[in-house]
């Protein structure tokens, strides 16, 4: 018998999705800004959410939403950055069945006739919320037509209206659109607070990886906490208890960082022959061919960056210090770091 619908299993990436301002990682300048204009009641009617995908766009969105519609748990809270969740609007808005915060899809929603209902309701005033908000992901995908029948609209909306755009895609945004909103980049995650959040994660849902593994995962997902999250996902049901780097990079096609170096060493000491039979061996393991050539590139790069800043050696998504390859890494290191130092 199937797990009934309120047992069924959530995605990380759905279950540990912030709810608060509080609970968003590595965007601190934007939340820092909307507290202070929530505090001094300057809450713009329009915002434009841009950056690579899942760094928290549509999910800044809601909590936006939240926190305009927002009563608290007595029912006389106003607007604030921290909703309580609790409230009737709040659960509402976080479920997505509020009928006064409408989500549209732009890829799916092109048209001026789609973008002519949105301007058809706003006269009419929020049926329960304090604000009627209208959250449209992906803006970018709309029509020239579209984005034109919304100018007026934007600029001038009911006092009761909030627009809130989402996009991968900030240039092919017209800037009329764009000068009338308020425009916030949410930048890529660091890899330090990427991989603190997933170790609490992993923490919460009772599964051990291994540090190098955890690194292995952040590297993948470029910034995206959506991306980190989906890979820990797979990855602890690949690992079905301790998840190692070696059932990361199983999953993830990746060739084993210890041989990469070893190729890396092999060509750069022009041994032609022992790095095509390399090569060989590890395609007939099932490394990825592009893999590899991009962990050489990866590698090329960060030995040029520490060769300019030695400091950057320490990043957590390097290779490390241990195990398979070790040595020539630890060599290479010190060769781009201090070239005459000892023998390159």
């Amino acid at each position: 018998m199937s797990d009934s619908p309120d047992k069924a299993y959530q995605v990380l990436a759905r279950k540990y999705r912030p709810q608060t301002f509080a609970d968003l990682i590595g965007q601190e300048a934007m939340v820092r800004t909307l507290k202070n204009a929530f505090a001094a009641d300057r809450i713009a009617h329009a915002f434009v959410m841009t950056g690579v995908r899942g760094v928290g766009k549509t999910t800044t969105a809601r909590i936006i939403a939240k926190g305009l519609n927002c009563i608290g748990p007595d029912g006389q809270g106003g607007p604030t950055t921290e909703p309580c969740g609790q409230c009737d609007p709040c659960r509402a808005i976080a479920e997505g069945r509020h009928v006064d915060v409408m989500e549209m899809d732009a890829a799916s929603r092109t048209g001026v006739g789609d973008i002519r209902e949105i301007i058809d309701s706003v006269h009419y005033r929020a049926a329960s919320a304090r604000y009627k908000i209208y959250i449209i992901d992906e803006v970018h995908m709309l029509s020239n037509n579209a984005f034109n029948a919304l100018l007026k609209t934007l600029e001038e909306p009911p006092a009761h209206v909030k627009f809130i755009f989402a996009t991968t895609e900030i240039r092919k945004v017209p800037v009329t659109v764009l000068s009338r909103c308020q425009r916030f980049d949410l930048k890529r995650i660091e890899p330090e607070v990427m991989m603190a959040h997933l170790t609490r994660v992993a923490e919460a849902e009772g599964a051990r990886l291994a540090p190098d593994a955890l690194a292995l995962i952040t590297r993948a997902a470029e910034g995206s906490v959506r991306d980190a999250m989906s890979l820990m996902d797979q990855a602890i049901a690949h690992g079905a208890g301790e998840t190692s780097a070696a059932q990361v990079r199983a999953m993830l096609g990746l060739a084993d960082r210890g041989r990469v170096l070893d190729l890396f060493d092999l060509v750069v000491t022009g041994d032609a022959a022992g790095a095509l039979s390399e090569i060989a061996a590890q395609y007939a393991d099932g490394a990825d061919p592009v893999a590899i050539l991009r962990d050489l590139a990866e590698i090329t790069h960060w030995l040029s960056v520490i060769k300019i800043a030695p400091a950057s050696a320490d990043d957590p998504t390097t290779p490390p210090t241990n195990g398979r390859g070790a040595a020539t890494w630890r060599t290479v290191c010190r060769c781009a770091s201090s070239p005459a130092s000892g023998r390159c």
